[in-house]
């Protein structure tokens, strides 16, 4: 017997635009029961994060088709399954396929990729898990190949993707150089497991030559514009320097690019979304979730808001520090 929800509730746009602007609080018919090889998914937390914003605002590739419910990823657990389903059961916890539009109490999912999530685990820990942990784990291993004792670095440390690099490649023996925006961010990026933490100074000053028996194979770059030509300069000839955000504001890599070239440095982009990431998902997803169970893997959480108070959710992340939605009917 299904359990009745008492308020069906999502946040909705009808067009693009700033989140703020077009996201309406909608009451929602209840879905119906799940159909063959779907699942129908009672959710608990989701984050709000940059790519929120972007999908909202049309940035991304393949938008919405309008109304849509906004949210990319998020936590919740399985109240009922279609015909066919036998990978997961009600009552376990899963995390919802991307872009499903998560901001809402209850949806119907496909059953395909869902897995039961360690019971032991924390919950908004967890709902973190589809976007910045896969993140950091594809760009640790898809374009170039590390082996233990081999360093990386990257700018936005302090970043989700940021911190779960650090996780992850510790996890898996890489060593990590990683620059932030603030001193006071140093401490907390080394006691995380980073092994180098340094200022990004927007001067362009380094600390590399402090460590110039350092030269990393991979760089990832979450800032662009300025940050991408400085980032560089800890590169040996050859490695790989691969962006996947633009915090730093600026849309391409700095105009002088003449320290990349001549070096022989490999610009490559990632974007998670892309069809070929799709089938690498499961063991990405499942090794983080083990992560995040042991307490190897934490993103700090600023605040947590209910769905209701969503315009003041809304404008805390954009002010910086991770914030979830607690989806939690009541």
């Amino acid at each position: 017997m299904k359990v009745r929800t008492p308020h069906m509730q999502g946040l909705q746009f009808q067009s693009f635009g700033e989140a703020k602007d077009v996201l309406q609080l909608v009451e929602l018919q209840e879905p119906p029961a799940p159909a063959k090889s779907e699942v129908q998914i009672e959710m608990a937390y989701a984050p709000i994060n940059p790519n929120d914003f972007l999908r909202i605002h049309s940035y991304l590739p393949n938008p919405p088709a309008l109304p849509a419910i906004a949210g990319n990823e998020g936590l919740g657990h399985v109240v009922a399954v279609g015909d066919d389903v036998d990978t997961v059961k009600p009552g376990d916890r899963v995390i919802l396929p991307l872009y499903s539009g998560t901001w809402r109490n209850r949806l119907n999912v496909p059953a395909q990729g869902l897995f039961a999530l360690p019971a032991e685990a924390d919950p908004q820990q967890l709902a973190m898990l589809r976007i910045n942990p896969s993140t950091a784990a594809l760009l640790l291993s898809e374009f170039v190949t590390l082996k233990p004792g081999d360093w990386v670095v990257q700018n936005a440390a302090n970043s989700g993707v940021g911190r779960a690099v650090i996780a992850i490649a510790k996890h898996r023996g890489f060593k990590t150089v990683n620059l932030v925006r603030r001193p006071e961010l140093i401490g907390d990026l080394l006691e995380a497991g980073g092994d180098i933490v340094e200022v990004d100074a927007p001067d362009g000053s380094m600390i590399s030559d402090l460590h110039s028996g350092i030269e990393p194979k991979l760089a990832i770059d979450g800032v662009s514009a300025s940050g991408t030509a400085r980032l560089a300069r800890w590169l040996a000839p050859g490695a790989t320097l691969v962006g996947y955000a633009m915090m730093g504001g600026g849309r391409t890599p700095a105009a002088d690019l003449d320290a990349i070239a001549s070096s022989g440095i490999n610009l490559q982009s990632f974007y998670l979304g892309r069809k070929e990431n799709a089938q690498k998902m499961q063991d990405v997803l499942q090794t983080s979730a083990q992560l995040i169970a042991k307490g190897k893997l934490v993103q700090p959480i600023a605040a947590t808001y209910p769905l209701k108070d969503y315009l003041q959710a809304l404008a805390h992340a954009r002010n910086g520090g991770k914030v979830q939605l607690d989806l939690r009917a009541r």
